[in-house]
This record gives structure tokens, sequence and C-alpha cells, in this order.
């Protein structure tokens, strides 16, 4: 073994942010292909900063190194900010010192990371693969938080057309975010970029989301669920996920108390800064429908999501090709159909369409919403299973981890030694 590959992420497990798990998977493949690997990641929890992990540790053959000061948590930007420049300099560190380094894997959580990829390309001729999991600064200026001409935001844009240019191999999530990083840059330069580009989304953790049974399911049986019809939406609860047309949709179903509105629920289960909006609505108007849970243990998640009936899904207008919506693929992995709450077209609203699990209403549209979920919780028992056996066909056949996570290996090691003898030419 004599290459090593170097990767940059501020999460990494046992931190159960799913950017981090997808690095691993990564790595622990790459191990198996007989590759040395070298992770630097944050010593303290993305979440919860009080959360404390082992400095040094060989994880599944992966040399995992765990750096100081480089998460605090996410109570304000700065703060933030200032763990990822902390992080930031580690990894500079990292890519100039690592020996026989032969490539970077980087992605953009957090955006900073990939300049030190980049300084180390130019520095030492290290080719980079560039996993493109979310767009900043464009999720922060779609949601209204930072302006579109701030430094801050001239700042961000210019180090992401810092790591394109430089980077070997490029792996967006979708189209739609391909083609928002091709507007970062020029014609000419999009045009070279796009060459190096392949789209491909990432795999749902199928291991662990078996398809249980109703009857079967101690989580229903548990949270007394049993002769409900649930909808349910598991997961993080983000500014780029709104879920305020469906909480207002079941608020009218519960004040109305139409037939059959009695047996249907939406279930609201995880974290993030959008479940203060549930917990509020439940705490001021009492609903009988709408309930709140909070991030269930992974071991259980495969009886959590199989406990709803449907899934309910959400994308916010102005992120399409920002944010991915990764949540989706879990909910069909346990043979779910999909409500979905978004913009058409999305990536999410393609899978639809092109696979028929799902329905798809638009964000403020309550109205419109309260007669899909009546419409829904009225169809026949066949008709719904029907619709989640497509779903898990999906994923078993497109979206299997053992796929999908060996293709993108085969693309971390594809230009390892061309591209290490273009950079000793030119040296």
């Amino acid at each position: 073994m004599s290459d090593t590959i170097l990767i940059l992420s501020q999460v990494y497990p046992p931190d159960p942010a799913s950017v981090g798990q997808h690095m691993h998977d990564v790595a622990a493949e790459l191990v198996k292909r007989g590759h040395r690997v070298k992770v630097i990641t944050a010593d303290r929890g993305y979440d919860d900063p009080t959360i404390r992990y082992e400095r040094y540790e060989k994880r599944d053959g992966v040399d995992v190194h765990r750096v100081r000061w480089s998460s605090f948590g996410k109570k304000s930007i700065p703060i933030r900010a200032t763990a990822m420049l902390i992080f930031m300099l580690h990894c500079i560190w990292a890519g100039l010192t690592t020996r026989g380094l032969k490539k970077i894997l980087v992605s953009t959580s957090p955006p900073m990371c990939g300049f030190a990829a980049g300084l180390a390309h130019s520095l030492r001729g290290v080719p980079i693969t560039y996993w493109v999991m979310d767009l900043n600064p464009d999720q922060m200026i779609e949601l209204g938080k930072m302006r579109a001409d701030s430094l801050a935001a001239r700042v961000l844009n210019a180090l992401q057309r810092f790591v394109l240019r430089r980077s070997a191999e490029i792996v967006p999530l979708d189209r739609f975010m391909a083609e928002r990083l091709y507007k970062k840059l020029s014609p000419a330069e999009a045009e070279r970029v796009r060459a190096r580009v392949t789209i491909m989304p990432p795999w749902p953790h199928e291991e662990a989301l078996d398809d249980i049974p109703h009857e079967k399911n101690w989580f229903r049986e548990k949270h007394g669920l049993n002769g409900k019809f649930v909808f349910m939406y598991s997961g993080n609860h983000g500014y780029s996920t709104p879920v305020t047309t469906l909480l207002q949709a079941g608020l009218k179903m519960d004040g109305e108390k139409a037939a059959g509105d009695a047996g249907t629920l939406l279930m609201f289960i995880g974290g993030g800064v959008g479940k203060k909006e549930v917990d509020q609505t439940i705490k001021e108007k009492s609903p009988g429908n709408i309930r709140s849970m909070p991030y269930q243990p992974f071991k259980d998640l495969a009886f959590s999501l199989s406990a709803a009936d449907v899934h309910l899904v959400t994308v916010g207008n102005d992120v399409v090709g920002v944010v991915h919506p990764c949540k989706i693929y879990g909910a069909m992995a346990v043979g779910r159909p999909i409500l979905l709450v978004a913009p058409d077209p999305c990536h999410a609203s393609d899978i639809i369409k092109d696979h028929g699990v799902g329905w798809h209403i638009k964000h403020g549209d309550v109205e419109g919403a309260v007669k899909t979920l009546r419409e829904i919780a009225a169809l026949p028992p066949e008709r719904l299973q029907e619709m989640g056996r497509r779903a898990k066909a999906y994923i078993d056949q497109q979206m299997s981890k053992s796929a999908l996570c060996g293709a993108f290996c085969t693309i971390v090691e594809a230009g390892i030694t061309a591209e290490t003898r273009g950079a000793r030419r030119d040296a």
C-alpha cells in the first residue's frame, strides 16, 4: 500500500451526520481495494459539540485523525464559520505534510475545506475528487441569510471556482446541482469542467432499512399507531425543507373533523431548526393529528421508517440544485410511497413522475394538501403496497450502496496514476 488517499471531512462516524457516514463508506471500500486511507475530521459532535470522540482511531482499516477546535455546534453562523476556518487550517497542514499522498477526496461540507485540497494540488500536484453535496453561498443566499453581492458570498463563490478548476473529478448529486455549478464559471470554463463531471446520487444505507410489516412492527405498537394512517416526515427539519404547508393542512383537517380524518396522523420525527415550527404548532394548537418525536437511534431506523404508511418529503422552492433530497431514498428503501411538497421540476419530482411512487403538491397549496392527504388515506392498501414495491425496486436496482459506492470509489481511483504522472511531468 504505497499510496495514501486523504479524506477531508468535518464530520465522520460515530457522528451521525449523513455526510460523514457516506465518507466512511467510501473510505472503508477504498481500504478493501488496497489503499491506505487517512481521514481528517473534528473531534467533537457536529450538532452537539459536548460530545467528544477519540483523537486517533483505526475504523474499518481507516486511519482517523480528529483535530481540536473544529466544531463548536450550530448556534450561530459566526461560530460555525470560526470552526470551519480552524478546521481548514488543519486540512491545509495535512494536505502539505502527508507522506505518499496520491489523492484528496473533499466535499462541500464544510465549503472552506476545498481550499486546503486546492492548495495541495497547486503546491504538490495532488489530484482532487470533489464531492459536491450541497452548494454555498447559494443556500445562504436563497434562504435570505446572505446577500448575493456581499463579501462573504463573493469569497465563497471564488473558493468554489478555485476548487472546480483544480479538481480531476467532480461529482454533484443531481442534474440541477450540476447546472448551478456550470453557471458559476465562464462558458469556456464550464465546458472544460463539464468533461470532468459525473452526476451520481448518494446511496441509502439499505442494510439497515428493512421493510417491516405493520403487524410485526413494535414501533407502531409502542407509540399507539395501530389503527392509524401515518404520514411521516423523518430526518432533519431545515430551512431548505419547509413543512409549513403540511402543518397547516393537518390543522385544517383536525378542525374540520371530516369523515376519515380521525384515523389520519402526521408524524414529524427528527430535529433541526425547522422542528421548532412543529413543536410550537403542537404547543399552541394542540392538534390531535400532529405528533412530534426526536431522532430515533440508528438501530431502530428500519422500525420507525416502516411504521409509516406514506412518507413526507419536502424541498424548498428556492433550493433546487442547492441541496439534495436524500431522505426520499430511505423512505423508498422500506417500500413506502412518497408525498412530495416541492417545486416542479426538481430531482425528487423527477423520481415521483418517472417511477410512479407517489404524489406531488406545491408549497402554499393547503387546500390541495388536505385533498391529497384524504385521497391517499382512502386508497385500498393494495394500491399503496404496489407503489411501495415500485419504490423499493428502484432502490434495489438503481440505488444500491454496493453499486453506487463501488462506482464512486472507481472514480476516486481512476485519476491517481494518470494525474500523478502528469504532475511529475509538469514539475
